[in-house]
Parts: structure tokens; sequence; C-alpha cells
């Protein structure tokens, strides 16, 4: 029995791949728990393999005692001597037992142990192997189908694609060939569980990096990517080097390398852009093709409200949301999108009272007052039925009412928007025209008066234009820090501009809000400061132009 191993050994570990080392301790422990079944556990066995015979060998050991009490583990100092001249009692010693002796069934008994501490060893093989190999790209054959889920031939072991794991509209039979990602490798008392993936994104860029050789040399680099499986999918990516376009190479001549990638992933469209550290330029090149006029942004909330034109605004969502959900998931920040238009209509514009609309009227105003329309939103909200039970007004009355207003606060709306797009880069001034009302956006329609002036003209608590008019001409001077002949212009010219309005119909007055947009875009963004221009007219005096 357990003749010739030797050579069973060395044709085992090439064909399951298993050290021989592993090989030879599971023959060594069967053999050891076959001898002490046989034999008693009681008694002290050692199995060895002799490597030049090929043989497992056992050895029992006894202990030597003057007198003997049990024959099974010990020998009497006169049976040891024949053994070894010069044992003395407390001495161990060993001597060979027939193998023979342990019978068929026994080996038998032998033979399934060595199968089970081979299974577990090439179990553990398996699952290292496995295990080293996440995020890796394998092939294998779908074997059978289990409720849904794919059982696929590796080779050496199987894995599981699961159904929710697998591109949707995909159908899969026993013998067709299936490529994954490897995601999750388990443990389990069945052998190692693998677990494959077509949906996850580590797929998508890992055929990246199998189509795209700067990718593989480290050229080109995949920093995000985002994916909807079956349908779209984004990938950001960036070039180490400036000559190199990450896109392009992405792309490939004709778009042969994304084609071939979206061939793989059974037609999902892929959207290759451009990696930008900055997270406004990057949620600006994930939202594409649309185009965003501006952005608000919350950095606490970590969240962006993108502001498109209207015909920009079904692209930007994409079809069923797709789009803005996968630009979110690939920029990591919460997405809104909205359209110009509705920008207008916010309430931004509607929260003015009535009585500060140009053309309304103080008496008109007073009298919807009474009634509940403080402000332009319950005014422009109002429908038919009750406009109709306004008090005080004909119907045509109060529909030229509501009319007036409704131009009124989109026509602001739309020059908070202009403002705000002209200024888009220069964060400190968003935040101030967010900070101001109605009456002191409207200084800004005197000529002369930009954002600057209109800072200080709010720090020194002058609110609007009849604040201004009010002034004399040496307290400006000193509020704003300008020479006095400065001041009397700003406040002359405001006056002028006062009277020209008052004497104009109530409808006319609203253009002036279109000449304020046209007045804003006129001012240089990089015009320097007064201060500025002061204190080096103060230097070059001071030092006689050195």
């Amino acid at each position: 029995m357990f003749e010739n191993l030797k050579n069973v050994i060395e044709q085992v570990g090439k064909e399951e791949g298993i050290d021989k080392k592993i090989l030879i301790e599971a023959i060594e422990d069967a053999m050891l728990t076959v001898a002490r079944k046989h034999f008693g556990f009681h008694r002290d066995i050692e199995a060895k393999l002799n490597e030049e015979t090929g043989v497992i060998e056992l050895h029992e050991f006894k202990t030597v005692v003057d007198e003997l009490f049990d024959d099974e583990i010990e020998l009497s100092v006169e049976q040891a001597r024949e053994l070894d001249p010069d044992a003395q009692a407390g001495d161990s010693i060993g001597f060979t037992i027939d193998a023979t002796e342990l019978g068929r069934i026994a080996a038998q008994t032998a033979k399934q142990v060595i199968i089970q501490k081979v299974r577990e060893a090439k179990k553990e093989i398996v699952f290292k192997e496995y295990s080293n190999r996440k995020h890796e790209v394998v092939t294998g054959i779908v074997r059978k189908i289990e409720r849904g889920d794919l059982i696929v031939d590796l080779g050496k072991t199987e894995a599981i694609v699961p159904r929710r794991q697998q591109i949707p509209g995909e159908i899969y039979k026993p013998g067709d060939r299936v490529q994954g990602v490897i995601i999750e490798v388990h443990d389990i008392s069945k052998g190692p569980q693998i677990v494959m993936s077509r949906t996850d994104e580590n797929y998508l860029i890992k055929l990246f990096e199998m189509e795209v050789p700067e990718i593989y040399e480290g050229i080109v680099s995949i920093q995000a990517a985002a994916r909807e499986p079956g349908v779209r999918a984004k990938i950001a990516v960036v070039s180490k080097d400036p000559d190199v376009d990450a896109v392009g190479a992405c792309v490939g001549v004709k778009g042969s390398r994304v084609q071939s990638v979206v061939t793989n992933l059974r037609g999902e469209r892929i959207d290759v852009i451009d990696y930008q550290a900055d997270p406004i330029r990057f949620v600006c090149e994930a939202i594409r093709p649309a185009q965003v006029s501006r952005i608000r942004l919350n950095e606490t909330a970590k969240s962006m409200e993108l502001i498109v034109g209207d015909d920009q605004l079904s692209v930007a969502i994409g079809k069923r949301g797709q789009n803005v959900r996968l630009a979110s998931k690939i920029t990591g920040w919460k997405l809104d999108i909205t359209s110009e238009s509705d920008v207008m209509r916010r309430a931004e514009g509607g929260k003015i009272p009535l009585r500060l609309i140009p053309g309304l009227g103080e008496a008109n105003a007073e009298v919807l007052s009474g009634q509940g329309m403080e402000v332009a939103e319950d005014l422009i909200g109002a429908d038919e039925e009750k406009l109709g039970s306004v008090q005080g007004f004909g119907l045509d009355e109060i529909k030229r009412l509501q009319s007036l207003v409704l131009l009124f606060t989109e026509e602001r709306a739309k020059t908070l928007s202009t403002l705000k797009n002209h200024f888009r880069h220069d964060v400190d001034t968003m935040e101030f025209l967010d900070t101001l009302t109605d009456s002191q956006l409207s200084l800004l329609k005197v000529p002369g008066i930009g954002i600057k002036i209109l800072r200080h003209l709010k720090i020194s608590g002058i609110e609007s234009v009849e604040d201004l008019v009010s002034q004399k001409a040496e307290d400006l001077a000193m509020k704003l820090a300008l020479p006095d002949d400065e001041a009397a212009l700003i406040l002359q010219t405001a006056k002028d501009w006062v009277q020209r309005r008052e004497s104009r119909p109530p409808e006319e007055k609203l253009a002036d809000l279109k000449g304020l947009e046209q007045s804003v875009l006129d001012m240089s963004l990089d015009e320097p400061e007064e201060e500025t221009e002061a204190e080096e007219a103060s230097l070059e005096k001071s030092t006689g132009g050195r």
C-alpha cells in the first residue's frame, strides 16, 4: 500500500498545480489518521514519506521504564536494550510498524483523506489567486443559467454573473462566451465564489486600458467613470503629456477605439470628456454636449445649480435624466438644471412690492394690497376668475396692470441674469448682486454709477435713487471719498435722470431696465480700483516721479 508515491505526487502536483509539500503533508496526515484508528489514539505514532523509496513509513515511539505497566506505550529496560544496548529508563525508543496490518479498509480511508486534503489545497490556491485578481477582466464559457444568474467556467474554477451585474437586454445561453470584471471573491464551504460584473465602472475602465495604448503606458489616465449600463456612460481622462490629446487618444481615428468598447458593451453610448481639477470646469465638461450659461455654487452642500439656455435644457437633462445623473455621479456634485426663462420667472422678481413697480401707481397698489395682493407674484399668479373678482377695477384694466407687472419682473430678472453672467468669474460681485433690493438695483440705471460706486452707496446707507438726489454734494463726496466736483457731477446726473424719468409715460419707464443691461456690459472688468489709482498718484507725487 502507498508504494511509488513519489511519482504519483509529482504527477498530481503538475496536473492540479498544487505544491508537492502540500501533497506530502496530506498523505502523511492521512496515513497517520488511519494508523491511529487501527492501533489506537493513545499510541505515539508518526507517519513519514521516505522520498528515496517513495513509501510511507510508520514509526511508533515507546517510553523505556523500569517497571512495565502498559506494553502498548512502554518498554522495559531489557526490551529496549535489545533494540538499543545503551537504552536507559526515561528514553524514547522508536521502531517501524508494518503498514500491511492496516488492511484494505484502512487504505480506502486514507485515500478519502488524501482526496479531501487535495480539494482543500485546490480551493485555497484558487481563492488566493483570484483574490489578487480583483478588478481584472476575465473571459469564460456559460455552463448553465440558474434563476437568471450565469454560471461561467473560467477553467480552474467557476464564476457567477448575477442578473443585476448583467447589461439589460443581454441574452446568453450555455456555450456562449462572456467577459466581465471580477468584483468579489468569497471563501465559502463549496469553494471560492467568484463574482463577475458587466455593469461595473471598472469594467468600462479596463476595456479602455485594453484598447488605448496611451492608457496602458501611463501617458493618459482615467480619473473617473460613470455608467447607466447598456444605455450611456461618461469617462473623464487627462494627459500627462501636453502633446497628447487625452480625449483624442481614447476616441481613436474615426472613433475606432471607443467604438470597439461600445461594441463590447452592446451599444452603450460613451462620452469621453476632459478631466478638470477645478470642480466648476469639470461640471461644465461633464454636462456636455449642453452649454452652461452660468453656475450657482453651494460648497457647503456640495451642490451646483446649472443655468442653461432654453434650447439647451433638454440636452442638459438628457433622455430620462441620464445626462445630468451621469454628470452628477462622475463629478461627485449634486446638480440641478434650470433654464434662463425659469430664472426670469422666479420669485426673485415676483417678491417685489406692487407699490415699487413704475407705472402701477400708489393708489392702485393700495387698493390691491387691501385685497391680499401686496407683491408682484400675487398679481402675476392670479387667474382670470380671480382677476374678475378684484374690486375697483374692470377686467381689462386689471389685466393691463397684470401685464405691466409681468413685463417689469421679467425685465428685472433678465437684467440680473445679464449682470451675473457678465460678472460670473467674480464671485464677490456675484454675491453682492444677490444682496441687492430693487431700489438699490435701480441706482445702476443712473449714468456713471457702476458696481464699485454702488458698493459705496450701499455702505453709506443710500438705498435708492430718491436717497441719492436728496444728498448734498459735499456730504456725498465725503461718503464716497470722491473729490467735490466728481460727487457734484454724479448728483446732477442723478437729478437729470429722475427728471427725465418722471416726464415719461409709465410704459416707457421700463426701457430703463434694458438700458441698464447695456450700461453694465460697457463697463470693463479690468478697470483698476479707484483706491488703487489714488494711491499710485499719491506715491508718484511723494517720490517726485522716481
